[in-house]
């Protein structure tokens, strides 16, 4: 692909068994900052999903799944190395699908290097263990991979949520077929021809763009799929687990969020001011873990929430190539979705800053909403209950530690926290109590090395980290006797 710079629509094929495979019918992808149509990419549908799912049998039987621990550990970073040679030109392609700022695509694409470096580097830590079950035999558990896993991922991470998922999935001998996201399928596709040429074997890595009724629905109930890997909504996310049920395959879901960070007096406000904002506005507050809520102790209610406001009022907006403070949101559907919720915070709460569209016919073509601040939210208002999936915050006030957790804990919600303050007996109490998958104390950042997962509502399963990689394996037992004939 060499046109990723230029204002041309491109025409974007699925890719499968390690070539350009066209579908009957394409759709159309626009670039969220100004409207401009970027491509025209094939519709997958079941006919490309079997096509693509075949390839990936053919290859594992054929060999992949045959290759050795180091084999793959070496293929690995020769991937890692060929996406960071490419590093610039998947950030702007990034930027451009889904209208972040140019500097944020940058650090994805620096994940997904990361991802690749990190995987190649555990696989080869993948052992079974012998059991002390006779002396007559050997009993032994070993790990081997389930054969082809099936990724369906959203369009607000599309090359770090896609890199996170494939990269322990063929680390552990599996063979992939992804999904991506029809508002943002571009970087996907670019990046499986770079993995093929960094010398990934054809089939072991397919990738089938469409929609999610379409493609979406034939991949998660496809029965040549061993194992779904899903990121997404919460009713997507049980559609896909219902259907791989009925295959009898399991499926790890990474679902909503309404993650709180909880500040205490004690806390350096400067420091949390900047990332409370940061957490909500990273990505136009289009984000799973984004720090949707802000719970602030009460005596230090005002001048927190005056820092923070500060920082939402010197946000600049753009396009996402120009790298703005925050760039918009994905589409029209979406941004007309916020919208209705910051109509309904004005009901709910004290609007403090935003509450709209930008003032500027700059950004008129674009899907742009204001960062926005409510304050006075009541713990059961909706806005501080519902995804709302942007640049929208929400303040609620506590008294104590004890008010803090429930507050916390109240939504259906359970994937991410984020805790501020220098009590480090409060801030373990606070680890042990809150009901998500990660708490972060004075940060609201983690890498790849942290396993990633949910409570309640947020799903289930894991991501990243070494608990991903082994995740992607299942066990087999084998036993053998020991005779002298």
């Amino acid at each position: 692909m060499t046109e990723t710079t230029t204002t041309r629509a491109l025409r974007r094929d699925a890719f499968i068994g390690g070539r350009h495979v066209s579908a009957a019918e394409t759709f159309p992808v626009y670039d969220p900052s100004t409207g401009e149509l970027l491509a025209e990419v094939a519709r997958s549908t079941t006919a490309e999903v079997d096509l693509a799912v075949d390839a990936a049998r053919k290859a594992f039987d054929g060999g992949w799944k045959r290759t050795t621990a180091a084999q793959r550990a070496k293929i690995l970073r020769s991937v890692a190395d060929a996406i960071a040679a490419h590093e610039e030109e998947l950030a702007l392609l990034e930027s451009r699908d889904t209208g972040k700022p140019l500097r944020q695509a940058r650090v994805d694409v620096g994940f997904a290097v990361r991802f690749f470096e990190y995987y190649a580097s555990m696989v080869e830590a993948v052992f079974g263990h012998v059991l002390p079950a006779s002396t007559d035999r050997i009993t032994l558990a070993m790990r081997e991979p389930y054969g082809v896993t099936g990724h369906i991922i959203p369009w607000n991470y599309p090359i770090g949520i896609g890199t996170r998922t494939i990269a322990p999935s063929l680390a552990a001998g599996n063979c992939v077929v992804l999904k991506p996201a029809e508002e943002a399928p571009l970087s996907c596709l670019r990046l499986a021809e770079i993995i093929h040429e960094a010398g990934v074997p054809a089939g072991v890595l397919n990738v089938v763009p469409g929609l999610g009724f379409e493609a979406g629905a034939a991949l998660s109930g496809h029965p040549g799929i061993d194992r779904i890997s899903f990121t997404g909504s919460v009713p997507v996310g049980i559609a896909v687990a219902q259907a791989a049920a009925l295959n009898l395959v399991p499926a790890d879901l990474e679902l909503g969020g309404k993650s709180p960070n909880l500040v205490f007096a004690d806390a350096n406000l400067d420091l949390a001011a900047d990332v409370v904002a940061q957490s909500i506005l990273q990505n136009a507050g289009q984000t799973c873990s984004a720090g949707a809520r802000l719970l602030v102790e009460r005596k230090i209610h005002e001048e927190f929430v005056d820092k923070v406001a500060t920082r939402f009022r010197r946000t600049t907006l753009g396009p996402g190539p120009q790298d703005p403070g925050m760039g918009p949101v994905i589409s029209r559907k979406q941004q007309g979705r916020v919208l209705d919720y910051i109509s309904l915070g004005r009901e709910e709460g004290d609007l403090i800053v935003g509450g709209g569209v930008p003032d500027d016919e700059r950004l008129a073509a674009g899907n742009f909403v204001e960062p926005t601040l409510f304050d006075g939210v009541p713990a059961d208002a909706r806005i501080a209950q519902e995804e709302i999936f942007g640049p929208v915050l929400t303040v609620t006030s506590f008294d104590d530690t004890d008010e803090a957790i429930r507050l916390a804990n109240g939504t259906e919600y359970g994937l991410v926290a984020g805790v501020w303050t220098s009590h480090v007996g409060r801030a373990h109490r606070l680890i042990r109590d809150l009901r998500c998958g990660q708490v972060m104390v004075n940060t609201f950042s983690n890498g790849v090395e942290l396993p990633f997962s949910g409570r309640k509502r947020s799903g289930y399963g894991v991501e990243k980290g070494w608990e991903s990689l082994i995740a992607f394996t299942q066990v087999k037992g084998a036993v053998v006797m020991m005779t002298d004939d």
